[in-house]
């Protein structure tokens, strides 16, 4: 994928005395208080506002938070506790300005925030006499939230289409790089992992990766639901019958073009979803009926663990079993640990959805996987196959 870059237009020294719209994914997590309890996503945009600041352009940042209801601005949506937030970790004031489709006043080294873009009535429809006036506001439009580079909203698709010069901030930027990497123009063998509770979620991620892995891990109830396309007991645990089926066209895809699911010879079973459940390691043919699977076993998570290590790319989509529970947790973290030893080695590895990302800081490997995406929804649907929206503009207007 090739698109511009705020990097490159600050090399060429274009920003100096520009007008920068940057639209960032500032959508923290907050306490019932209205405070900050994750300020990741933050940390995450500081760079392109750096950047652009360093550069002498005029700054101004938007951003959604929550889901507010178009045309009213009330103090739970506010992006006030984000303005403070950024100003303390950049060591300035940063004003937030209210009512800012019609025109900002900001001078060149300075940055604002401008509330919450999704407040805008027309944002979400990417409304295309909003989506110019945002374009009017500014020389150069920035999308740096690559969280919400699968919506076509006005300020991810919209303004993109009129503002004068369009470009990918830092974060954007990686993430294009890294998934491109990880998909586009992998090095082999390619393994990736889909894990989760439901097949019907990631049915068209599993359909899409079939067709370009060298190795397909499966974990979690939609583990559950090819072992009972192979045929084999699984008691009473999470399951989709009705999508065994799809289960098997998976299968036969990876067949036909000489991939592999690996299939567990073992798995840990207990009869009650809880942490302090009695539990046992059992072959996987011998799975009773009022058991259900709730993590892979040892013989197994060494094999995979096996399988990764000699990996040339890794892609992660989910823990194989209840991390969160100890008694459950050894099948991520033997899968966690290979790969990191994998990256460490050479291999090119990229994690991400929440569950994930958790899973990466529990087993304390975040500095030794390639690349943790920051977008949840977007991450899935690139692994789907799909055209990003937020992405294909900024192609578009690379040309």
């Amino acid at each position: 994928m090739h698109v511009k870059t705020l990097q490159s237009l600050a090399d060429q020294g274009l920003l100096q005395g520009t007008r920068v719209f940057i639209r960032s994914d500032l959508n923290v997590p907050r306490d019932s208080e209205g405070r900050i309890t994750n300020d990741a996503r933050i940390v995450a945009s500081l760079p392109a506002i750096r950047l652009a600041l360093a550069a002498g352009a005029a700054v101004m940042v938007t951003s959604h938070l929550g889901r507010p209801k178009e045309g009213v601005v009330t103090p739970e949506d506010s992006l006030q506790v984000v303005a403070d937030h950024i100003g303390e970790l950049i060591g300035r004031e940063v004003p937030l300005v209210a009512n800012w489709t019609e025109g900002v006043a900001v001078k060149p080294g300075d940055v604002v925030l401008l509330e919450n873009c999704r407040c805008n009535v027309g944002e979400k429809k990417c409304d295309e006499a909003l989506s110019k006036k945002y374009a009017a506001l500014c020389d150069v439009y920035v999308n740096d939230a690559f969280g919400t580079a699968h919506r076509a909203e006005a300020t991810t698709v919209g303004i993109a289409r009129f503002a004068p010069v369009v470009c990918a901030g830092p974060l954007m930027a990686k993430e294009i790089d890294a998934l491109s990497k990880a998909l586009g123009a992998p090095s082999r063998p390619l393994a990736a992992i889909v894990a989760g509770s439901k097949v019907s979620t990631k049915l068209t991620i599993l359909s899409n990766l079939a067709e370009k892995v060298d190795r397909l891990i499966v974990g979690g109830g939609i583990l559950n639901t090819f072992l009972l396309a192979e045929g084999h007991p699984i008691g009473k645990s999470l399951a989709e019958p009705d999508l065994v089926p799809e289960c098997r066209k998976v299968l036969e895809i990876l067949r036909r073009k000489g991939a592999s699911l690996p299939m567990p010879v073992d798995v840990v079973a207990a009869k009650a979803f809880a942490a302090d459940a009695p539990y046992r390691v059992c072959s996987v043919d011998d799975v009773a009926e009022d058991e259900m699977i709730l993590d892979v076993g040892p013989k197994t998570a060494e094999h995979l663990a096996r399988e990764l290590k000699s990996a040339g790319t890794i892609v992660w989509n989910g823990p194989v079993g209840v991390f969160e529970m100890k008694a459950f947790s050894k099948g991520t973290e033997a899968l966690a640990y290979a790969i990191a030893e994998a990256t460490d080695h050479g291999a090119f590895s990229i994690a991400g959805g929440g569950d994930t990302v958790s899973a990466v800081n529990v087993f304390g490997v975040e500095d030794r996987i390639s690349y943790i995406s920051t977008g949840g929804g977007a991450f899935l649907e690139f692994l789907e196959g799909k055209k990003l929206p937020a992405v294909a503009v900024l192609e578009e207007r690379a040309e």
